[in-house]
């Protein structure tokens, strides 16, 4: 892999189904694994295999079925859960074992009433084992965004003497910031015996809406794979938002580095994972939102109109949308009335617009949005007025 190429591994169907109320059945994790691969993700965490026996079935049955991506399994640090994943693998041409355990002193001393010595021998074993099944094993340090880094290195190094490929530094809670998670990366690579064996992961969470940041600043650091959903969906407030570091890095060129999904399936794989889960995305989402390409102000519609990167950094196309909307409102400007005037089969001369611009402000301040119904409407009852006009 080349060091300026970032991983995606997709957890949509693992993470992302974990949200109350959008349980996926195996045929629609199918549907959407299958897009997912098409997309372009290097992996696809399929799922906890030993969680349930339809959880076990979705990742055997998409192992069958994926082409071209890593099929991986999550598992805690015991022996059954990673041989039940083994098997839920078996057919995948690229299988991985995901194991781990937390390493946090509160998950250290609650969560498991062990010790810090004792969590390392864990770890160990656990990759140990997953090994002895599959080559490509990632651990998990569950809570390692609050997690000591110098203990958090021991870790680390214990995980790649048992023969782990790919580290997974989890922000689980949500809470790093930004320049602390990019520090904690950081530290690794400068610390850790055998790093430059492994690929360094980001898996964050945007309890604190500082997920796609956090995973940003990882990258900056030296990770070389992003952990994230479409849509950012996931437990919580949700997981790193797959389109938005996608795009981040298609947009920002002086990061020098790039990744191998196909931007123009990103709203329609958005809207699949819309319907299949039932969970619609904010209007206001970036990259894949209704009015991520939709402009309303009259000062930016006339910009937009002269020019698009006026006020648009992004191609709509490049994502799959269609084109920009202006929106008509009581806040549009004439430019936009002419414009949305134009596209339903009415050029207005100047002296038309200006006698119809007044007429047009007190219909919209009637209501939230002018359609184009409400035009051809609003044309027909200044049908007299424009004529003499």
């Amino acid at each position: 892999m080349s060091k300026n190429q970032v991983q995606i591994f997709d957890t949509t169907l693992r993470d992302g189904e974990q949200v109350p109320g959008c349980k996926l059945n195996t045929e629609q994790k199918l549907v959407i694994a299958k897009q997912l691969d098409f997309l372009g993700v290097d992996v696809i965490e399929a799922g906890f295999p030993v969680s349930s026996p339809g959880d076990f079935k979705s990742v055997q049955e998409i192992s069958k079925i994926v082409k071209n991506a890593t099929v991986c399994g999550l598992t805690r640090a015991n022996e059954n859960d990673i041989k039940v994943a083994a098997d839920s693998l078996k057919y995948a041409k690229r299988p991985r074992i995901h194991t781990g355990i937390g390493t946090s002193d509160s998950h250290i001393k609650f969560k498991f009433n062990s010790t810090p010595k004792k969590i390392i021998e864990r770890a160990y074993e656990a990759v140990s084992y997953a090994k002895s099944f599959v080559e490509d094993v990632e651990f998990y340090a569950e809570d390692a965004g609050r997690t000591d880094n110098e203990y958090l290195a021991r870790v680390c190094e214990a995980a790649i003497k048992a023969g782990a490929t790919v580290l997974n530094i989890p922000d689980t809670t949500g809470y790093c910031l930004p320049d602390e998670y990019g520090t904690k990366i950081k530290y690794l690579r400068d610390n850790v015996k055998g790093i430059e064996n492994v690929i360094l992961s980001c898996h964050c969470h945007n309890d604190l809406g500082l997920a796609t940041a956090n995973a940003i600043a990882g990258i900056q650091n030296g990770a070389r794979q992003i952990e994230c959903t479409i849509n950012g969906i996931g437990e919580r407030a949700g997981n790193t938002a797959l389109e938005e570091v996608v795009m981040i890095m298609k947009q920002h060129p002086n990061l020098n580095l790039d990744t191998n999904i196909n931007t123009q399936m990103l709203f329609g794989i958005s809207k699949l994972v819309q319907d299949s889960m039932g969970m619609n995305v904010q209007a206001n989402k970036a990259v894949v939102g209704d009015n991520a390409f939709a402009h309303s102000s009259g000062i930016h519609q006339d910009g937009v109109i002269k020019n698009r990167e006026t006020y648009e950094i992004m191609d709509p196309a490049d994502v799959g949308v269609t084109e920009s909307s202006i929106i008509l409102t009581a806040r549009s400007g004439r430019a936009a009335l002419a414009y949305r005037a134009k596209d339903v089969g009415y050029e207005l001369t100047k002296m038309q617009l200006d006698a119809l611009y007044p007429e047009f402000l007190k219909y919209a301040d009637m209501k939230k949005e002018v359609k184009n119904e409400d035009i051809h409407q609003l044309m027909e009852i200044n049908n007299t007025l424009l004529y003499f006009s």
